[in-house]
């Protein structure tokens, strides 16, 4: 019976909105554990990491907002995921802002390294996360998740672990994009990443582009991490999320996207980040959430 560790990892520090440090606990009340114990896994929820709040924190760089606390925090999630890893579990992390990332994908590419294995990461967003000090209109270090996992930024973020970059550019691709910052276009073009636009999805639908997707993967890599920002998914289906953006994936996009990546039988790890409760709608956001990342796990219709 395979075992999933569940890491919660309450910070809003790399947000301006307040509200998504409670996603942990939002989508732990709607029932996360016993539908994956439904699934027929061995579950056991660690906790969450200790993160000081704003309130006690001051602001050292505009440009890069509370980055102490972030990197501290991104430091004790990788030795967590990390050791799950090493256990041969499955570690599934619940945030927060994506800032989760940082420390999720660090945690992987050690055991990674150490294993002699290649990385891959899929990365379902409204928003591109490749923004770095240099680039962001914001200072927010949620919004640099991606490009510092891709070795991009400020060394702090992006030398979690003692390895940069995480990922190889060409391992990894972008989904469900519709927000991308002006600066921030030069990083994506930079590295080539592989990026499939809200655009592409309307064209193509989403069952070619995630099938595209891991084909290519599947014969390049031997981790696929999923790291999935709830914004992703259109604001009238999913209002409770730090960010929206109007445009996004319907309620069964999102569901067949994970199911497909279920069937491939080759995710390895996963985060999800950026439910807010406070804008939530009766926690209808996280109980979707928690249905997705049932349905990422085996969870079907039929």
């Amino acid at each position: 019976m395979k075992t999933i560790e569940i890491y919660g990892f309450p910070m809003d520090l790399g947000a301006s909105r307040r509200g998504v440090d409670m996603g942990p606990s939002a989508i732990r009340l709607a029932g996360l554990q016993k539908q994956l114990e439904d699934l027929g896994f061995n579950v056991i929820d660690k906790g969450d990491i200790n993160i000081k709040t704003k309130e006690v924190l001051t602001i050292s760089n505009p440009k890069l907002k509370y980055l102490e606390e972030i990197v501290s925090a991104s430091n004790k999630l990788a030795i967590q995921v990390e050791e799950s890893l090493s256990r041969n579990n499955f570690p599934l992390c619940i945030g927060g802002d994506h800032s989760i990332a940082i420390g999720s994908i660090a945690g992987i590419a050690s055991h990674c390294k150490k294993q002699n294995k290649k990385l891959g990461i899929i990365w379902v967003d409204a928003h591109a996360d490749m923004n770095t000090d240099e680039t962001t209109p914001s200072g927010n270090i949620h919004g640099m998740g991606f490009s510092a996992s891709l070795g991009l930024g400020d060394k702090n973020l992006s030398c979690i672990m003692n390895i940069n970059p995480k990922a190889e550019a060409k391992n990894c691709a972008l989904i469900g994009v519709r927000s991308i910052d002006v600066m921030e276009r030069s990083n994506l073009t930079s590295l080539g990443l592989h990026v499939f636009s809200m655009h592409e999805i309307d064209k193509l639908g989403i069952y070619p582009v995630i099938s595209k997707v891991i084909k290519e993967l599947k014969s390049r890599v031997d981790h696929i991490h999923l790291s999935f920002d709830a914004d992703a998914i259109d604001p009238e289906t999913a209002p409770g999320v730090g960010t929206p953006v109007n445009g996004g994936l319907s309620y069964r996009e999102s569901h067949l996207l994970m199911e497909i990546i279920a069937e491939s039988g080759c995710l390895s790890s996963m985060e999800i980040a950026e439910v807010n409760p406070i804008i939530d709608n009766g926690n209808q956001t996280a109980e979707l959430v928690s249905k997705m990342i049932a349905s990422s796990l085996g969870l079907k219709i039929y």
